[in-house]
């Protein structure tokens, strides 16, 4: 397929903008771009067909199952979009008068005292762009709150190996050094490998509770007292909150900070670069060291001597949270806990129906996903993770994670999601297993497979170093 630019013909175009509506001003020369910009020049038709043409080549949540592990790639109501596209939200400037935008203030205040409630935490921030920067930020509040006590020595952060990739890439970000513990055998925190890992220097721990592997841990209250004993202080990766919110909370289980992807559990589906909310939210310790936000803000004084500073421009990106607000206000108290308890039932009914084939990495039950490890086979016929998720795709099914986590061998994480009906797990799981007759009877037809898409097997690690993102004329 061509490229937009490669597409395009001089002289040709067309007239798709809506009429200006707001006095026209003309640009001094001293800044006006000498040379004109380098746009494709293309008919109506020829823009919207290569749009459709590019829609075609994907796979998302509208195409079919799409069971991310981790990552929580759930249907959300259109609706939301739609609130988030009013005028009122949209066309409002960061720098206007607090008095002029009263109503989105409001949306603020809502969704804050919504998440509040759910993780048990006493102030919010939105700041932060995305998930791994509101670890980042979070960090940076345990950060400060060391310094403000002058415990400068603890410079340690803690975090399982069974841990989210960005976690020990945010506590090198922060300044931390970065101490990597050994799960155990049932792939929860080793309470042994953790006691002897604390000391002086610990700053804190990050953790995600169901972990990675989709188990909640059972020593979780042990676990956050052993930190705060050992004087730090702890952080919960909200990635997999899918799975507990409205039933239990991080604040109740002794962490200290929390960021939640909005954009994964309360609306907006991620993907494709954002735009996200990593909302982060504290308990009263660390609220003196919240970002600054603006006035009328929870937890966001436009002051304070102690905070990190700006981690983003005003309240990060404000749509998106508007989004999770109708999400919380449309579900409220009541169904908030049953999107949780869908969760872990879909993915609990999946597993069930497929371990007899597929061989689970742990014993169920699971929460919100499982973890299938296809090492054996691997070892015995030569079919990869990879090899299956490649032959998922010839299914009209998107693959699961794989190689994720890093402590299961050949690893297929599976997320069905609260949103996905009987019918369709049961014909995911049909598919699974159905692939994995199939990988021992004829193991070298998933050698080059896929065959139905529009790629088939990409250089993945030339891709992932050496990407072209950007076309030059």
């Amino acid at each position: 397929m061509k490229l937009i630019f490669e597409k395009s013909k001089q002289g040709r175009g067309c007239s798709i903008l809506p009429p200006c509506d707001v006095p026209e001003h003309t640009v001094s020369s001293r800044v006006a771009r000498k040379i004109p910009a380098a746009l494709p020049s293309l008919d109506e038709n020829e823009i919207s067909r290569h749009y459709s043409e590019l829609a075609k080549r994907s796979f998302g949540v509208n195409d079919g199952f799409y069971p991310l592990g981790s990552c929580t790639m759930k249907y959300n109501p259109k609706i939301n979009e739609e609130l988030a596209g009013l005028p009122g939200f949209t066309d409002i400037h960061p720098l206007q008068p607090a008095n002029t935008i009263q109503g989105c203030l409001k949306v603020l205040d809502i969704a804050a005292a919504y998440l509040r409630e759910i993780t048990g935490m006493d102030a919010m921030s939105f700041q932060p762009a995305a998930g791994a920067h509101g670890e980042l930020t979070g960090l940076l509040l345990i950060k400060a709150y060391h310094k403000s006590r002058g415990d400068t020595a603890r410079t340690k952060i803690i975090i399982p190996d069974s841990a989210h990739g960005t976690n020990p890439a945010s506590a090198a970000m922060a300044g931390f050094q970065v101490l990597n513990i050994a799960s155990g055998s049932d792939g929860c925190v080793d309470l042994t490998v953790l006691r002897n890992a604390v000391g002086p220097d610990t700053a804190g721990l990050m953790l995600t509770n169901p972990n990675t592997v989709g188990i909640f841990d059972p020593n979780i209250l042990d676990i956050t007292r052993i930190i705060h004993e050992a004087g730090g202080l702890n952080y919960y990766d909200g990635a997999n909150l899918n799975a507990i919110m409205g039933i239990v909370r991080p604040g109740d289980m002794g962490f200290d900070a929390v960021h939640l992807n909005l954009h994964k559990s309360f609306s907006t589906p991620h993907g494709g670069g954002g735009p996200g909310s990593g909302a982060v939210g504290c308990k009263q310790n660390l609220v003196p060291f919240l970002p600054l936000a603006g006035p009328g803000l929870d937890g966001g004084a436009t002051e304070s001597p102690q905070s990190i500073g700006r981690v983003r421009a005003f309240c990060g990106n404000f749509l998106v949270i508007v989004k999770a607000a109708a999400y919380l206000l449309t579900l409220g108290k009541e169904n908030i806990p049953e999107v949780a308890r869908n969760a872990v039932l879909n993915a609990n009914y999946m597993m069930e129906r497929i371990k007899t084939k597929l061989p689970a990495a742990y014993s169920g039950p699971c929460m919100h996903e499982f973890v299938l490890s296809l090492e054996e086979l691997k070892k015995s016929h030569n079919v990869s993770a990879l090899d299956f998720a490649k032959a998922i795709q010839d299914k009209g099914m998107h693959p699961p994670t794989i190689y994720f986590p890093l402590i299961v061998h050949e690893a297929l994480m599976v997320e069905p999601t609260e949103t996905e009906s009987r019918e369709t797990l049961d014909e995911a799981a049909d598919i699974l297993i159905s692939l994995f007759n199939q990988a021992q009877l004829d193991p070298e037809s998933f050698n080059a497979a896929p065959f139905t898409t529009v790629i088939g097997r990409p250089d993945e690690a030339r891709a992932a170093r050496q990407p072209v993102v950007r076309f030059k004329v």
